[in-house]
């Protein structure tokens, strides 16, 4: 059997090393990304001091409130306590405010050109430099801000590793689905001279329905019905519950299986508008 004129055995070694080419590339890029953010050390530390501030006023004001009433939604002081400061301490990974890196400009100027003729692809490579960012923010902005939490409101937090691992998993998906949104917003730079408005109008949207500032649970019905058609709860609300343990067994699987749907659904999105925007500056470009 032959593969392209070459043997089998030729041409699946051959595969294989095509495919080790590419992880090694992907993986270049995430060091690169966390390289790149490592080199904000100031930055980082104004981050988490802005993460303790909020972090205690909206504690402050979460606490107060279930004292007040004594059943705010199945929240008590050390539950409220968790979410508060666990959605703090991701806030920095997942990065719902802010430009996507250079791709907003590229995109708007049209240097985009030149990474379509890249052998990288763009939606992988841009989205493993967001990984490499997003682990080098959590590690210093993230813990400690969760430890601040932990040392002076007292966090309910589960008491078993699956939680935990599970955790992890959900918040490489929530900074995934982050990116593959933003990404897809930056894209409509194609056909949209100025996209700061569109931004705005995410960034509002997306902290609001992802459970930034009330968690979604404390919705009204008709309110969480929206936020549930939408991919803003599995950045924020979806890691939350899964690390504090609100969410287990059964359910939070299917959590995660929510977290997976979306990457998919809006990682296709995106594919579909960068090859029509491809096809756009094309036409505009000649």
């Amino acid at each position: 059997m032959f593969v392209r004129g070459i043997p089998e055995g030729d041409g699946q070694r051959a595969i294989v090393k095509r495919l080790h080419g590419s992880v090694a590339v992907y993986a270049y890029l995430v060091g690169a990304g966390f390289r790149k953010q490592s080199q904000y050390k100031l930055a980082m530390f104004a981050g988490l001091f802005t993460n303790c501030v909020f972090g205690f006023v909206r504690a402050a004001v979460l606490v107060a409130a279930v004292d007040a009433t004594g059943d705010f939604g199945g929240y008590d002081q050390g539950t409220i306590g968790a979410y508060v400061w666990l959605s703090q301490g991701l806030l920095g990974a997942v990065q719902f405010m802010g430009p996507l890196g250079q791709l907003d400009d590229r995109v708007r100027n049209g240097d985009i050109a030149v990474d379509f003729l890249r052998p990288v692809d763009i939606q992988f490579g841009y989205l493993a430099d967001d990984l490499g960012r997003a682990v080098c923010t959590f590690l210093p902005r993230g813990v400690p801000s969760v430890l601040v939490g932990a040392l002076t409101f007292g966090l309910a937090m589960p008491g078993t590793p699956v939680p935990y691992l599970l955790g992890v998993v959900s918040v490489l998906l929530a900074v995934a689905i982050s990116f593959l949104c933003r990404f897809a917003v930056a894209l409509i730079g194609f056909w949209v001279v100025e996209t700061r408005g569109i931004r705005q109008l995410y960034y509002a949207a997306g902290t609001f329905l992802a459970g930034l500032f009330v968690p979604v649970h404390m919705f009204p019905s008709w309110l969480r019905a929206i936020a549930d058609a939408t991919p803003f709860p599995s950045i924020l609300q979806s890691p939350v519950d899964l690390i504090s343990g609100r969410i287990t067994g059964a359910e939070a699987f299917a959590v995660v299986g929510v977290q997976v749907f979306w990457v998919l659904v809006i990682g296709s999105a995106g594919r579909v508008l960068l090859v029509a925007g491809r096809r756009r500056l094309e036409v505009q470009g000649g």
